[in-house]
């Protein structure tokens, strides 16, 4: 794994595929979402849930990889249009590029490996959610909070250089 838990080329590691970013038929979920049906949204989608937590340059790695030449900045547009749309997010976790993410609509947080940057969810406590009240909201009316947990993945623990 390489300091941004992809393969060489940029191609997320292969993990059993986390139902929790499961979008169901990208064309639907891209029409019911108000956007014009491409292929490059179609495939970064799939490629988003198939791969949870990648860059716009691993996205657009897997896009390529369908559909054959597509640009970069396509894929940036691609995704911005997404997020928008409420059918991806986007985390930034702190010395690391954007990643993006297919699961939308609950406030979940996550977990990233120091060494590898592998990026995990970690759910907020069951039915109850502390995490968004603050001790002072300061007037503001709080719909979601960002937590990002930092450690070393079990990959890494066993690793010299982990």
């Amino acid at each position: 794994m390489t300091i941004d838990g992809q393969r060489p080329g940029g191609v997320p590691d292969l993990a059993p595929r986390d139902p929790r970013h499961d979008i169901g038929d990208a064309v639907t979920a891209l029409r019911s979402a108000g956007l014009r049906v491409t292929a490059p949204r179609r495939a970064a989608l799939v490629a988003l849930a198939d791969h949870p937590h990648s860059t716009a340059d691993a996205v657009a790695n897997v896009v390529r990889a369908e559909l054959g030449s597509v640009s970069t900045q396509a894929v940036y547009d691609v995704l911005a249009a997404c997020v928008d749309a409420g059918l991806v997010r986007r985390i930034e976790p702190a010395g690391s590029a954007a990643r993006y993410e297919t699961r939308t609509g609950d406030n979940h947080h996550h977990v990233v490996c120091r060494s590898c940057g592998a990026t995990a969810d970690v759910d907020c406590v069951v039915d109850d959610r502390p995490c968004l009240t603050p001790s002072d909201d300061g007037g503001f009316e709080i719909d979601e909070a960002e937590v990002v947990f930092w450690g070393l993945c079990p990959a890494c623990q066993v690793t010299p250089s982990g």
